[in-house]
Protein backbone atom coordinates (compact mmCIF):
# COMPACT_ATOMS: atom_id res chain seq x y z
CA UNK A 1 0.00 0.00 0.00
CA UNK A 2 1.20 3.73 -0.77
CA UNK A 3 0.24 6.82 0.57
CA UNK A 4 0.44 9.72 -2.57
CA UNK A 5 0.05 13.37 -0.47
CA UNK A 6 -2.02 16.05 -2.12
CA UNK A 7 -4.05 13.96 -4.36
CA UNK A 8 -5.80 16.53 -6.68
CA UNK A 9 -2.18 17.96 -7.70
CA UNK A 10 -1.54 17.62 -11.32
CA UNK A 11 1.29 14.82 -10.67
CA UNK A 12 -0.22 13.35 -7.88
CA UNK A 13 -3.62 12.44 -9.42
CA UNK A 14 -1.93 10.53 -12.18
CA UNK A 15 0.53 8.53 -9.63
CA UNK A 16 -2.49 7.48 -7.63
CA UNK A 17 -4.04 6.77 -11.25
CA UNK A 18 -0.97 4.63 -12.38
CA UNK A 19 -0.83 2.63 -8.89
CA UNK A 20 -4.54 1.69 -9.17
CA UNK A 21 -4.17 0.30 -12.43
CA UNK A 22 -1.50 -1.24 -10.91
CA UNK A 23 -4.02 -3.19 -8.41
CA UNK A 24 -2.18 -1.39 -5.30
CA UNK A 25 -3.83 -0.22 -2.12
CA UNK A 26 -3.98 3.81 -2.08
CA UNK A 27 -4.08 5.89 0.24
CA UNK A 28 -3.90 9.95 -0.49
CA UNK A 29 -4.57 13.28 1.08
CA UNK A 30 -6.16 16.24 0.83
CA UNK A 31 -7.60 19.53 2.84
CA UNK A 32 -10.87 18.63 2.62
CA UNK A 33 -11.76 14.76 1.59
CA UNK A 34 -15.52 16.11 1.45
CA UNK A 35 -14.90 18.31 -1.49
CA UNK A 36 -16.96 16.38 -4.28
CA UNK A 37 -16.02 18.94 -6.80
CA UNK A 38 -12.44 18.64 -5.94
CA UNK A 39 -11.98 14.68 -5.48
CA UNK A 40 -14.91 13.45 -7.35
CA UNK A 41 -12.64 12.37 -10.22
CA UNK A 42 -10.42 10.36 -8.00
CA UNK A 43 -13.48 8.47 -7.21
CA UNK A 44 -13.98 7.78 -10.87
CA UNK A 45 -10.32 6.10 -11.64
CA UNK A 46 -10.22 2.67 -12.59
CA UNK A 47 -9.91 0.55 -8.77
CA UNK A 48 -10.64 3.56 -6.71
CA UNK A 49 -14.08 2.41 -5.05
CA UNK A 50 -12.07 -0.53 -4.02
CA UNK A 51 -8.43 0.22 -2.79
CA UNK A 52 -8.27 4.27 -2.93
CA UNK A 53 -8.83 5.71 0.46
CA UNK A 54 -8.96 10.06 0.71
CA UNK A 55 -8.17 11.16 4.01
CA UNK A 56 -7.63 14.47 5.11
CA UNK A 57 -4.61 16.11 6.55
CA UNK A 58 -3.06 19.62 6.29
CA UNK A 59 1.04 20.49 5.49
CA UNK A 60 0.94 23.28 8.32
CA UNK A 61 -0.46 20.86 11.21
CA UNK A 62 2.10 18.72 12.52
CA UNK A 63 1.19 14.72 12.76
CA UNK A 64 -1.87 15.40 10.52
CA UNK A 65 0.10 12.75 8.30
CA UNK A 66 0.60 10.21 10.83
CA UNK A 67 -2.61 7.73 10.10
CA UNK A 68 -2.51 8.42 6.41
CA UNK A 69 1.41 7.15 6.66
CA UNK A 70 0.74 4.42 9.22
CA UNK A 71 1.22 1.35 7.76
CA UNK A 72 1.88 2.40 4.34
CA UNK A 73 5.07 0.76 2.15
CA UNK A 74 6.07 3.84 0.66
CA UNK A 75 4.64 7.37 0.22
CA UNK A 76 5.26 10.46 -2.43
CA UNK A 77 5.03 13.56 -1.03
CA UNK A 78 4.01 15.52 -4.23
CA UNK A 79 1.53 18.09 -2.30
CA UNK A 80 2.49 21.89 -2.59
CA UNK A 81 1.69 25.19 -2.95
CA UNK A 82 2.36 26.89 -6.19
CA UNK A 83 2.63 31.07 -5.97
CA UNK A 84 0.33 32.87 -7.87
CA UNK A 85 2.01 35.78 -9.14
CA UNK A 86 2.77 38.88 -7.12
CA UNK A 87 1.60 37.19 -4.00
CA UNK A 88 3.02 39.38 -1.16
CA UNK A 89 2.11 36.52 1.32
CA UNK A 90 4.54 34.82 0.00
CA UNK A 91 6.30 33.26 3.38
CA UNK A 92 3.11 32.29 4.70
CA UNK A 93 1.39 30.79 1.21
CA UNK A 94 4.34 29.07 -0.26
CA UNK A 95 7.86 28.99 1.57
CA UNK A 96 6.46 28.13 5.06
CA UNK A 97 3.66 24.93 3.92
CA UNK A 98 6.47 23.77 1.30
CA UNK A 99 9.33 23.87 4.13
CA UNK A 100 7.34 22.62 7.25
CA UNK A 101 4.40 20.73 5.21
CA UNK A 102 7.74 17.94 3.65
CA UNK A 103 9.33 18.27 6.84
CA UNK A 104 5.53 17.76 8.74
CA UNK A 105 5.28 14.55 5.90
CA UNK A 106 9.11 13.46 6.71
CA UNK A 107 7.82 13.38 10.17
CA UNK A 108 5.18 11.13 9.89
CA UNK A 109 7.30 8.62 7.81
CA UNK A 110 10.14 8.60 10.61
CA UNK A 111 7.67 7.30 12.98
CA UNK A 112 5.97 4.77 10.59
CA UNK A 113 7.68 1.59 10.52
CA UNK A 114 5.94 0.21 7.77
CA UNK A 115 7.61 2.94 5.30
CA UNK A 116 10.31 1.30 3.67
CA UNK A 117 11.06 4.63 1.10
CA UNK A 118 9.76 8.14 0.25
CA UNK A 119 10.15 9.36 -2.99
CA UNK A 120 9.84 13.58 -2.86
CA UNK A 121 8.76 15.54 -6.03
CA UNK A 122 11.35 18.32 -6.17
CA UNK A 123 11.75 20.71 -9.58
CA UNK A 124 14.15 21.54 -11.97
CA UNK A 125 13.67 24.96 -10.25
CA UNK A 126 15.84 23.64 -7.30
CA UNK A 127 18.34 23.13 -10.07
CA UNK A 128 18.72 25.67 -12.85
CA UNK A 129 18.13 29.19 -10.74
CA UNK A 130 22.42 30.07 -10.30
CA UNK A 131 24.44 32.59 -11.40
CA UNK A 132 26.48 30.38 -13.47
CA UNK A 133 24.15 28.38 -15.24
CA UNK A 134 25.39 28.63 -18.69
CA UNK A 135 29.02 28.07 -18.15
CA UNK A 136 27.56 24.38 -15.57
CA UNK A 137 25.18 23.35 -18.03
CA UNK A 138 24.25 20.93 -18.76
CA UNK A 139 22.37 20.80 -15.14
CA UNK A 140 22.51 17.41 -13.83
CA UNK A 141 21.37 16.02 -9.87
CA UNK A 142 24.41 17.80 -8.60
CA UNK A 143 23.70 21.07 -9.18
CA UNK A 144 21.37 23.01 -6.85
CA UNK A 145 19.52 26.72 -7.18
CA UNK A 146 21.44 29.59 -5.51
CA UNK A 147 18.75 30.96 -3.20
CA UNK A 148 20.31 34.36 -3.21
CA UNK A 149 20.06 34.58 -7.10
CA UNK A 150 16.46 33.39 -6.25
CA UNK A 151 16.26 36.12 -2.99
CA UNK A 152 17.35 38.63 -5.91
CA UNK A 153 14.82 37.90 -8.79
CA UNK A 154 12.01 36.97 -6.76
CA UNK A 155 11.91 33.29 -8.00
CA UNK A 156 9.73 32.74 -5.10
CA UNK A 157 8.89 28.95 -6.22
CA UNK A 158 12.25 28.06 -7.14
CA UNK A 159 13.38 29.07 -3.50
CA UNK A 160 10.44 27.32 -2.00
CA UNK A 161 11.39 24.10 -3.80
CA UNK A 162 15.34 24.32 -3.40
CA UNK A 163 15.12 25.22 0.97
CA UNK A 164 12.21 22.16 1.61
CA UNK A 165 14.63 19.74 -0.46
CA UNK A 166 17.62 20.85 1.40
CA UNK A 167 15.64 20.18 4.12
CA UNK A 168 14.17 17.39 3.02
CA UNK A 169 17.60 15.52 2.43
CA UNK A 170 19.23 16.96 5.97
CA UNK A 171 15.81 15.59 7.64
CA UNK A 172 16.26 11.88 5.93
CA UNK A 173 20.24 12.08 6.74
CA UNK A 174 19.75 12.40 10.87
CA UNK A 175 16.44 9.86 10.36
CA UNK A 176 18.04 7.40 7.97
CA UNK A 177 14.99 7.64 6.18
CA UNK A 178 15.18 6.04 2.78
CA UNK A 179 14.67 9.32 0.17
CA UNK A 180 14.54 9.47 -3.49
CA UNK A 181 13.55 13.02 -5.01
CA UNK A 182 12.39 13.41 -8.67
CA UNK A 183 13.05 16.76 -10.06
CA UNK A 184 10.88 17.22 -12.95
CA UNK A 185 10.67 20.28 -15.29
CA UNK A 186 7.44 22.25 -16.18
CA UNK A 187 5.30 19.37 -16.69
CA UNK A 188 2.53 19.43 -19.43
CA UNK A 189 0.05 16.76 -20.79
CA UNK A 190 -4.28 15.82 -20.98
CA UNK A 191 -6.02 16.96 -17.98
CA UNK A 192 -6.93 14.33 -15.58
CA UNK A 193 -8.98 16.41 -13.08
CA UNK A 194 -11.92 18.50 -14.08
CA UNK A 195 -9.94 21.59 -14.11
CA UNK A 196 -6.42 22.56 -14.61
CA UNK A 197 -3.92 22.94 -12.08
CA UNK A 198 -1.66 25.96 -11.54
CA UNK A 199 1.02 25.37 -14.20
CA UNK A 200 -1.76 23.96 -16.75
CA UNK A 201 -3.32 27.68 -15.90
CA UNK A 202 -0.61 29.45 -16.87
CA UNK A 203 -0.32 27.47 -20.38
CA UNK A 204 -4.25 28.03 -20.77
CA UNK A 205 -4.06 31.51 -20.27
CA UNK A 206 -1.30 32.33 -22.42
CA UNK A 207 -2.94 29.96 -24.97
CA UNK A 208 -6.19 32.66 -24.62
CA UNK A 209 -4.43 35.58 -24.55
CA UNK A 210 -5.41 36.44 -21.01
CA UNK A 211 -2.41 37.19 -19.23
CA UNK A 212 -1.32 39.86 -20.70
CA UNK A 213 2.37 38.73 -21.43
CA UNK A 214 3.89 35.29 -21.76
CA UNK A 215 6.42 34.23 -19.14
CA UNK A 216 10.04 35.59 -20.13
CA UNK A 217 11.06 31.97 -19.35
CA UNK A 218 13.99 29.49 -20.77
CA UNK A 219 12.66 26.07 -19.01
CA UNK A 220 12.55 22.37 -19.59
CA UNK A 221 9.29 20.85 -20.17
CA UNK A 222 8.34 17.28 -20.18
CA UNK A 223 5.31 15.09 -19.96
CA UNK A 224 2.90 13.96 -17.34
CA UNK A 225 3.58 10.09 -18.44
CA UNK A 226 7.39 10.61 -18.30
CA UNK A 227 7.06 12.01 -14.36
CA UNK A 228 4.88 9.75 -13.49
CA UNK A 229 7.27 6.68 -15.11
CA UNK A 230 10.01 8.67 -13.20
CA UNK A 231 7.91 8.42 -9.66
CA UNK A 232 7.15 5.01 -9.99
CA UNK A 233 10.91 3.84 -10.73
CA UNK A 234 12.32 6.22 -8.12
CA UNK A 235 10.23 3.94 -5.56
CA UNK A 236 10.01 0.44 -7.02
CA UNK A 237 13.94 0.50 -8.58
CA UNK A 238 16.15 -0.75 -5.55
CA UNK A 239 18.94 0.93 -7.21
CA UNK A 240 17.55 3.89 -7.47
CA UNK A 241 18.80 6.63 -5.05
CA UNK A 242 19.89 10.41 -4.67
CA UNK A 243 17.98 13.02 -6.96
CA UNK A 244 16.59 12.39 -10.29
CA UNK A 245 16.11 14.89 -12.94
CA UNK A 246 13.40 13.93 -15.41
CA UNK A 247 13.43 16.75 -18.13
CA UNK A 248 12.88 16.98 -21.85
CA UNK A 249 13.34 19.42 -24.16
CA UNK A 250 14.46 22.72 -22.74
CA UNK A 251 13.00 25.65 -24.59
CA UNK A 252 11.71 29.96 -24.64
CA UNK A 253 8.38 30.27 -24.00
CA UNK A 254 8.51 32.29 -27.41
CA UNK A 255 9.59 29.05 -29.40
CA UNK A 256 6.10 27.28 -27.31
CA UNK A 257 3.87 29.66 -28.75
CA UNK A 258 5.41 29.76 -32.24
CA UNK A 259 5.03 26.37 -32.43
CA UNK A 260 1.76 26.30 -31.30
CA UNK A 261 0.14 29.18 -33.36
CA UNK A 262 1.26 26.99 -36.21
CA UNK A 263 -0.57 24.16 -34.90
CA UNK A 264 -3.84 25.42 -33.57
CA UNK A 265 -3.50 29.12 -35.35
CA UNK A 266 -7.26 29.88 -34.56
CA UNK A 267 -6.27 30.75 -30.49
CA UNK A 268 -5.57 34.64 -29.76
CA UNK A 269 -1.95 33.97 -27.82
CA UNK A 270 -0.59 36.32 -25.83
CA UNK A 271 2.23 38.79 -27.90
CA UNK A 272 4.26 40.53 -25.28
CA UNK A 273 6.95 38.93 -23.19
CA UNK A 274 7.06 39.74 -19.70
CA UNK A 275 10.40 41.77 -18.28
CA UNK A 276 10.81 39.35 -15.67
CA UNK A 277 14.45 39.08 -15.21
CA UNK A 278 16.66 36.25 -13.90
CA UNK A 279 14.40 33.02 -15.35
CA UNK A 280 15.73 33.21 -19.23
CA UNK A 281 19.12 31.61 -18.80
CA UNK A 282 19.88 29.58 -22.00
CA UNK A 283 20.79 26.06 -20.26
CA UNK A 284 20.17 22.20 -21.28
CA UNK A 285 18.93 19.42 -18.40
CA UNK A 286 20.40 16.38 -18.09
CA UNK A 287 18.46 13.41 -17.48
CA UNK A 288 20.73 10.79 -18.71
CA UNK A 289 20.98 9.17 -14.36
CA UNK A 290 16.79 8.25 -14.27
CA UNK A 291 17.03 6.65 -18.25
CA UNK A 292 19.61 4.63 -17.23
CA UNK A 293 17.67 3.06 -14.47
CA UNK A 294 15.22 2.60 -16.88
CA UNK A 295 12.96 5.10 -17.91
CA UNK A 296 10.93 4.57 -21.31
CA UNK A 297 11.87 6.93 -23.91
CA UNK A 298 10.47 10.22 -23.24
CA UNK A 299 7.57 11.93 -25.19
CA UNK A 300 8.35 14.80 -27.55
CA UNK A 301 7.31 18.54 -27.15
CA UNK A 302 4.90 18.24 -29.95
CA UNK A 303 2.94 14.88 -28.14
CA UNK A 304 3.36 16.84 -24.58
CA UNK A 305 1.69 20.37 -25.74
CA UNK A 306 -0.84 18.51 -28.62
CA UNK A 307 -1.75 15.72 -25.60
CA UNK A 308 -2.57 19.11 -23.43
CA UNK A 309 -4.51 21.57 -25.64
CA UNK A 310 -6.69 18.48 -27.08
CA UNK A 311 -8.05 17.66 -23.31
CA UNK A 312 -8.08 21.71 -22.84
CA UNK A 313 -10.74 21.08 -26.34
CA UNK A 314 -12.47 18.09 -25.03
CA UNK A 315 -13.22 20.04 -21.58
CA UNK A 316 -14.39 23.00 -23.40
CA UNK A 317 -11.76 25.21 -22.31
CA UNK A 318 -10.67 26.18 -25.35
Amino acid sequence: MYCVTGGTGFVAAYIIKSLLENGHFVRTTVRDPENAEKVGFLWELNGAKERLQIMKADLLVEGSFDEAVEGADGVFHTACPVLVAYDDKVKENLIDPSVKGTINVLNSCKKASSVKRVVLTSSCSAIRYRYDVEKVSPLNESHWSDLEYCKNYNLWYAYAKTFAEQEAWKFAKESGIDLVVVNPSFVVGPLLAPQPTSTLLVLLAVVKGQKGEYPNTTIGFVHIDDVVNAHILAMEESKASGRLVCSNSVAQWSKIIQMLRAKYPSYPYENKCSSQKGDNNPHSMDSSKIINLGLPPMKSLDQMFDDCIKSFQERCLL
